[in-house]
């Protein structure tokens, strides 16, 4: 049997397919009821929804909660799923109603009903945790239930909300088992997802089971899968290495991935442009070494991305100079043209023009990891080594290291970003808007205007205009340096299908696509 590759590529929300082979085999009965074991470095912080707003996390949601929309494989318009419609009332696209579908229930029994809905948005905006999503509905007023029927209140025009309303964000939790002001405790969900949370060990293994419950956009739930979670990347590549998994996704090292060769041996490799980015945040709070504009400006000035993605990432991403990444509307390189390339002497004009003196100390926070302490060292270098800065690099686990820069507790650290759903609004309203997901004390009034300014347009494109304008701001003031954007790699056996559905771009992880050849 030969090895197959897919090359999937994803721009402009197209996919593109090439070199895919097939083949007609069944498998043993003994192989089809065995689970397949997914490995990933990425971490459930909470499996609650109004607790957690990473990548991890999200990934469980979309299998355990059912949300009123759903994204079909590389389609980035929503349709409906535990809805049975969805639309905007009047032209001015600030009432937003929903009919839930009338046959669901959670995995406990319990049916669903309008007041489900409406509880879990009104928990998670009270709740409000540090790391939650809740920033996610700005313009969420009320969210009112009669019957079946859910209506959202918007305070402003938002085109995006129903995209939005698609994510980990909109999961549906049973308001008889999720306290109202806290996050519920313990290791059981109730949801009413294509798969049931079978057993639970935080931070190593999931088993999840498929819902016979389940009724919505997905007509076929798959398969028993087991994942195996990992703290760090090498860790992941051993695992494969000795056939502990079957499926990594997120993360190897880009050294292992440098040298994957999927001509030989049992596997199959899939690429897929991802717009999943990394950023070097920077904290402008009053009191930090970033509080200075003209110290982040030369801290950008002095970045060498190039170098970064070449030593550190062996080539496996590729240098990002905009807030928004390639293949989404309104991408430019704000960054680039701002800071073309690095140069030392502008630095040092800088910081000398508004008297700040010199090495300008900070700190560097990141996650503990080989590839990310690879990352930190090489941004040392570069900025320490003309005498500008002086950088004290601090690690931390995932969950220690978010609570630690949602309180400020760092001048800058480096976070990577999966869009929510796939529009440019993903990667402005949550990343530079006030109150923003990152915690940094960003707040510009002018930004805050465009960003309203994009989300009024239903076609998309006519909002291009205000997200490179977000973009020229952005790169004025400097509450975030981008550093790459990344290709996303799948690595699997030959025996599993399905596997390149885990990315295409729409922020789900359909595990119930993956099966036994």
């Amino acid at each position: 049997m030969q090895p197959v590759r897919l090359r999937i590529l994803i721009a402009c929300g197209v996919l593109v397919v090439a070199g895919v082979g097939g083949w007609q085999l069944l498998p043993s009965d003994e192989e089809s009821k065995a689970p397949i074991t997914v490995g990933t470095t990425d971490e459930v912080t909470s499996l609650d929804p109004a607790g957690a707003y990473d990548a991890g996390s999200w990934a469980m949601y979309s299998n355990v909660y059912q949300s009123l929309l759903t994204f079909k494989a590389n389609f980035t318009t929503p349709v409906p799923d535990a809805a049975r419609s969805c639309k905007f009332i009047g032209m001015k696209l600030q009432t937003y109603q929903c009919e839930l579908r009338d046959d669901l229930t959670f995995s406990n029994g319990r049916k669903i009903t309008g007041e489900d809905v409406k509880y879990s948005f009104e928990r998670m905006l009270a709740i409000k945790t540090d790391v939650g999503p809740q920033a996610l509905f700005p313009t969420l007023t009320s969210v009112v239930a009669e019957g079946q029927t859910v209506t959202f209140n918007l305070s402003s025009r938002d085109a995006t909300f129903p995209q939005k309303l698609a994510t980990g964000a909109g999961s549906i939790v049973d308001r008889t088992q999720y306290p109202t002001r806290s996050l519920r405790a313990g290791l059981r969900v109730d949801g009413s997802g294509p798969y049931v949370l079978k057993e639970y060990q935080p931070g190593v293994r999931a088993l999840l089971e498929p819902n016979p419950k389940y009724k919505g956009a997905i007509t076929t739930t798959g398969g028993p899968v087991v994942i195996k979670y990992f703290k760090e990347s090498e860790q992941l590549a051993e695992a494969w290495k000795n056939k502990d998994v079957d499926i990594t996704h997120r993360q190897l090292p880009p050294k292992t991935v440098s040298t994957l060769d999927d001509s030989k041996g049992d596997i199959r490799l899939t690429e897929a442009a991802s717009p999943e980015v990394r950023n070097l945040n920077l904290n402008v709070r009053p009191g930090s070494a970033m509080s200075d504009k003209a110290v982040r400006r030369a801290v950008a000035t002095v970045l060498d991305r190039p170098k970064l993605v070449t030593g550190v990432y062996h080539g496996t991403v590729e240098p990002l100079y905009s807030l928004v990444p390639q293949g989404f509307t309104g991408h430019n390189t704000a960054f680039f043209d701002a800071y073309p390339k690095p140069d030392v002497q502008k630095a040092k004009r800088l910081l000398k023009d508004a008297d700040v003196e010199t090495p300008v100390k900070f700190t560097l926070g990141f996650r503990k990891d080989a590839t990310y302490a690879a990352e930190a060292a090489e941004l040392k270098r570069q900025l320490e080594q003309d005498g500008l800065f002086e950088v004290t690099v601090v690690q931390a686990d995932w969950q220690e290291f978010q609570k630690a820069y949602a309180a400020g507790k760092y001048d800058a650290y480096g976070v990577g970003w999966l869009p929510d759903f796939p529009d440019s609004d993903s990667f402005t309203a949550p990343l530079v808007g006030t109150g923003n997901t990152l915690h940094n004390g960003y707040s510009s009034k002018r930004v805050d205007q465009l960003i309203a300014s994009t989300q009024q347009y239903g076609d998309r494109g006519r909002a291009s205009a205000d997200f490179k304008a977000i973009q020229s701001e952005v790169a004025k003031d400097v509450p975030l340096i981008p550093l790459w954007q990344k290709k996303d790699y799948v690595l699997s056996t030959q025996s599993v299908t399905g596997s390149q559905y885990l990315s295409d771009g729409t922020g789900v992880w359909r595990l119930w696509e993956l099966g036994w050849i």
